[in-house]
């Protein structure tokens, strides 16, 4: 079976902004527990170990998704953001049996080489930063690369890491990093 084609940033913002749209989302910071919840997902905070930051478990009734409850709220929002665009986009994955798929991240997953981790990034900054909303804050705003105590207010506006909105705001090209 090929691999699965990339999904265009326009094409993840679109899945994203109808999940925001159907539940009447239209501001930071998105309600990630509402939107699982919609989807039918559980959401379950425990200990994944240092190395493991979330994993999405799909059964025949339902599915889990498991964040790890040691790490920085604002990573715990992006891996449920991650693990939720994994529910979304994809239905592959290992199978442990019949009934059961487990989506882990890894090695591969933080590179970028996989294209399903790539999606799953994609679906989780635009889930999280959508484009028109972090547009309109920067243009409301502007500021340049380097200032940090602008991109801390940015970034905490939406619940997110400074690492995550700059790469937000370099690839919807506000930022050049």
């Amino acid at each position: 079976m090929p691999p699965p084609a990339l999904m265009s940033r326009v094409a993840v913002d679109r899945v994203t902004a109808g999940l925001l749209r159907d539940l009447r989302i239209d501001h930071p910071p998105v309600d990630l527990n509402r939107i699982a919840k919609h989807l039918g997902v559980r959401v379950q905070r425990t200990d994944l170990g240092a190395e493991c930051s979330g994993a999405l478990v799909r059964t025949a009734d339902g599915a889990v998704i498991g964040v790890h409850w040691a790490h920085h709220p604002n990573r715990q929002r992006f891996s449920l953001a991650h693990e939720l665009g994994h529910f979304c986009l994809h239905q592959g994955g290992t199978y442990i049996d019949k009934d059961v798929t487990v989506r882990f991240r890894d090695e591969e997953s933080g590179s970028g080489t996989n294209v399903e981790e790539r999606q799953a990034n994609q679906f989780a900054a635009a889930l999280l930063m959508p484009t028109p909303w972090v547009r309109r804050a920067f243009q409301a705003s502007p500021f340049a690369f380097g200032d940090d105590s602008a991109l801390s207010q940015l970034a905490e506006a939406f619940q997110v890491s400074t690492q995550a909105m700059s790469i937000r705001l370099a690839d919807l090209g506000l930022l050049k990093l």
